[in-house]
């Protein structure tokens, strides 16, 4: 039985899937819905952005002619918004509900477990955000409730299964972890500067854990710094400040910065946050990216 907990849109407010050129110079509506629609990948061969809905995967082409169509990905069918494709393009990883994370084909398929069961008593998940570009490894957030509080930590995984290593040691919240274009480094939005609870902002370490820097510093909060292919730009969303978490329904900012958090600019003003971008939305030549905007219909 597929659960019916997911978010819901609410009344009169619609999804809509948009593409921007890097420099927000052309933004395109693609697609609307009435439905809720998260989380856009651009595949690796630049024919379809990938999204999850209600539990699901969906493809369509990046210009909204060719789709929806479903991805299968029975009997896991309680997908939230973290997914990651293989550079190949041969597989999608996805994280379940069910707080693991799982290998698919990208044309659909049976889905393979390749995270590890954990202590019952860690109430751990595992939330997927990027992948090495040699495909080897899987970066993720380990999030934990087990001591009573909520504890995350910056974690890798081999995408083939394997141990599951720590590079960070759970003193602040972290999210969003994802490899810069060549591998060497991980971007993140941590609360290590935090002054006040949720001022989230934009860092990155070496692929070890080392050589922490902290590369935004302003008044509102922001999470999820998506690396362009190309290595020369890093889009991701902002949030108002005094913003905890990334909620829904927030007037957020899409921004795009140099990989040391130099030049950043706004791309887009709008309605959204949780969906908008969680994961890499970058097409394969760097020239745009996809995300989510939530208006309400007037």
């Amino acid at each position: 039985m597929r659960p019916n907990n997911f978010r819901r849109l609410n009344e009169r407010q619609v999804s809509e899937l948009v593409v921007a050129s890097r420099d927000g110079s052309e933004i395109s509506t693609v697609f609307q819905t009435g439905e809720l629609i998260e989380a856009p990948n651009w595949a690796p061969d630049g024919k379809w952005l990938i999204y999850n809905a209600d539990g699901r995967l969906f493809r369509i082409s990046p210009d909204g002619s060719d789709g929806p169509h479903r991805i299968n990905t029975a009997p896991v069918e309680d997908l939230n918004n973290d997914h990651v494709i293989a550079p190949d393009g041969k597989s999608i990883y996805v994280s379940s509900n069910d707080s693991h994370l799982y290998r698919c084909p990208i044309d659909g398929g049976l889905p393979v477990k390749i995270s590890n069961d954990q202590d019952p008593a860690r109430l751990f998940t595992y939330y997927l955000h990027g992948i090495s570009p040699d495909g080897e490894t899987l970066a993720y957030v380990g999030y934990e409730r087990g001591s009573g509080k909520t504890v995350t930590r910056i974690c890798t995984i081999p995408s083939s299964g394997g141990a599951d290593i720590e590079l960070s040691d759970g003193s602040c919240a972290v999210d969003g972890p994802e490899y810069s274009a060549d591998g060497k480094w991980i971007y993140y939005n941590s609360e290590a500067a935090a002054t006040q609870p949720g001022h989230a902002q934009i860092f990155r370490m070496w692929n070890d854990g080392s050589g922490v820097e902290q590369l935004t510093h302003d008044e509102r909060v922001n999470w999820f710094p998506h690396a362009a292919p190309d290595g020369t730009m890093f889009v991701y969303i902002s949030f108002p400040s005094g913003t905890l978490g990334h909620p829904a329904d927030k007037e957020v900012i899409i921004r795009t910065m140099n990989p040391d958090g130099s030049n950043q600019r706004d791309i887009d003003t709008f309605n959204g946050g949780q969906g908008t971008i969680n994961v890499t939305s970058w097409s394969p030549d760097s020239s745009h990216f996809a995300y989510v905007r939530y208006p309400m219909l007037t």
